[in-house]
């Protein structure tokens, strides 16, 4: 067996084909190079996996199960980025499910910086991926659950820009497309307003706007309705509760841009010492650029197991990496020579009472009849 790390030519044998002799250990082997199959193996692997064709007709490596036999060790190659240390001016961060997991994922412009599976995107897991990298200037987020916490953990310094998209899907989903009342067309319109303002005059107009708003309307944020004979009780009310805003969703719209406003979130990128910089304010080159690259890969390869497919999400982030490596210098034997696994010898068990017979027995009636047999 020639493992295949330095291998140097050795003359040709008698049939004409190349023999190869490995300065390692010395062993040779002739015919096709092991590494050079290995490497176009993974080409052929890597070519199927991102892109659109079936297995047999995107490779030269024959029918589909042949091309499942041969590229069956490329999966056990785990892809990893390196930590390089630089310090970016803005990094956008989102996450995307696969099945039971979650993937965070941190960009810097056009380049994929790390990932971090999980279970679902919690404090531990985001502070697990933004302690890898040195603190930005800004970063952009939608505001999942845990980002927060792990942001002032890590990343105390740096300035907060929410993703304006995500707070009009946001108001939106409480006020609805076509809500019924002037207060909530008010604040809808405010809401889509957010991606239209470029300028600080523009924003200080907006939260001008958000304050009149308030000064009109905003008694409805406050009322309760309370329990009694003659009450119609929602559905999302509990039991035992005595009281509720009677204008529920018109108050988590308005709460929601009241609070955003207050920390300084929504228009971070209007900043002036922020100027020159080209701070983002949504997150669409990661929702856009990556997140639905990531779900177009997975619709072309639908049926694919959950480690399979987690995968396939780890190459297409590391080949869209700036400090990747050729997929071919990741090779390792160990990815290509699993370690054998001893066999057990199997121990015969020592002789014990006889559980089943196919002898006739007296005690359940069934012996050999001697004598006359009843003759007269």
């Amino acid at each position: 067996m020639i493992c295949g790390r330095a291998l140097v030519r050795n003359g040709k044998t008698a049939a004409g084909k190349q023999r190869y002799r490995c300065l390692e250990c010395g062993a040779s082997r002739s015919g096709e190079r092991p590494d050079v199959s290995r490497r176009a193996e993974l080409e052929a692997f890597l070519g199927w996996l991102l892109g659109t064709s079936s297995q047999s007709a995107s490779t030269s490596l024959g029918t589909a199960r042949s091309f499942r036999r041969r590229t069956s060790w490329c999966w056990t190659i785990a892809p990893q980025i390196p930590i390089t240390g630089e310090i970016h001016d803005q990094i956008q961060v989102d996450g995307i499910y696969v099945g039971s997991w979650c993937c965070l994922i941190a960009v810097a412009g056009d380049h994929v910086l790390g990932w971090q599976w999980c279970d679902t995107e919690k404090k531990a897991a985001w502070t697990a991926l933004l302690a890898r990298f040195p603190a930005p200037i800004v970063v952009i987020t939608d505001g999942g659950s845990g980002i927060a916490a792990a942001l002032s953990e890590c990343w105390s310094e740096t300035a907060v820009q929410r993703c304006l998209v995500h707070v009009q899907r946001n108001v939106r989903t409480h006020l609805t497309g076509r809500p019924r009342t002037d207060a909530g067309k008010a604040l809808l319109r405010l809401g889509r307003a957010l991606t239209r303002i470029t300028t600080a005059a523009e924003a200080a107009a907006w939260l001008g706007g958000l304050n009149d708003w308030h000064q009109t309307y905003g008694h409805l944020v406050k009322a309760r309705t309370y329990r009694n004979g003659s009450a119609v009780v929602p559905g999302w009310v509990r039991a035992n509760q005595t009281w509720w805003y009677t204008h529920d969703r018109l108050r988590k719209a308005y709460r929601l841009l009241e609070r955003l406003s207050q920390a300084g979130t929504l228009f971070t990128y209007l900043r002036t010492e922020f100027a020159g910089l080209q701070i983002a304010s949504t997150t669409n080159r990661i929702e856009g650029g990556t997140n639905a690259q990531l779900r177009l890969l997975l619709r072309a390869h639908r049926g694919m197991s959950e480690d399979h497919r987690k995968r396939a999400i780890e190459w297409y982030l590391y080949l869209h990496s700036e400090q990747s490596l050729q997929p071919a210098k990741l090779i390792e034997t160990h990815h290509h020579t699993p370690p054998k696994t001893k066999s057990k010898a199997q121990k015969e068990q020592d002789p014990g009472p006889e559980l089943y017979s196919t002898g006739l027995s007296a005690d359940e009636g069934l012996s050999h009849r001697k004598g006359w047999a009843g003759r007269s």
